[in-house]
């Protein structure tokens, strides 16, 4: 079984960190929220988790402490610092100490997404795809942009070849709408999440041998996509 991505929110402001955990668990992320510096320490030791998203301002240890603590410990996975101090001196701390992207109270709920799903993509190592790809009876000849399906070429369109390559480089990994949405479309605020559901399914009716029950470009429920070579 793929894991989710899992998202420690360590945030004092209860509205906040139920919001953000709402709009992320929509999203298909793992979610755990810890309300005080120390819980947060303690539940990234307890849970490890993929992404950190840090207030700043926590009661009984700041955020500040708490990123030097578990950069200590040994914890490489990206940490977003979420904040009202806004002055530049907090931001280049902020980075000094290990955080990896900065985000200034208010925000933009659009924004954090996308800045998380970039995050975790940055956090994960890229696949590296080699010339010839081979799934079932479909071959890919990503030099030559060429996509044969037992030795017939399929005719692809731009987009569904760009989605195409986005599920190879990453094999086994579950694709949230909103991964899928940057990596092929450019995340344009004009383009819906049901772009990517008519796109997969093209892909589906045209290199799946049984549509319905598809082998290779899977459904994971609540989550995205996962490509199964």
């Amino acid at each position: 079984m793929i894991a989710v991505p899992r998202i420690l929110i360590v945030e004092d402001n209860g509205d906040l960190s139920f919001g953000l955990r709402r709009s992320l668990e929509a999203e298909g992320y793992d979610i755990d929220v810890a309300g005080d510096g120390p819980n947060g320490i303690a539940a990234a030791r307890r849970r490890p988790p993929d992404l950190v998203i840090l207030d700043l301002m926590l009661p009984g240890i700041d955020g500040y402490r708490v990123l030097k603590t578990l950069r200590d410990d040994g914890l490489g996975v990206p940490v977003m610092i979420l904040s009202a101090k806004g002055e530049e001196t907090d931001k280049v701390h902020g980075f000094r100490v290990g955080a990896d992207d900065y985000v200034t109270k208010p925000f933009g709920l659009s924004e954090l997404l996308a800045r998380v799903g970039a995050l975790l993509r940055r956090g994960v190592r890229p696949e590296r795809v080699p010339s010839l790809v081979q799934f079932g009876n479909v071959v890919i000849n990503i030099e030559g942009r060429v996509v044969t399906k037992s030795g017939r070429v399929v005719a692809l369109t731009p987009k569904e070849y760009e989605l195409l390559l986005a599920f190879v480089r990453r094999p086994g990994t579950v694709l949230s709408r909103t991964d899928l949405l940057r990596d092929v479309w450019g995340h344009a605020p004009d383009i819906y999440t049901r772009t990517v559901d008519i796109h997969v399914g093209e892909l589906r009716r045209k290199l799946e041998g049984d549509v319905p029950s598809p082998r290779h470009f899977v459904t994971v429920r609540k989550a995205g996509y996962r490509f199964d070579p």
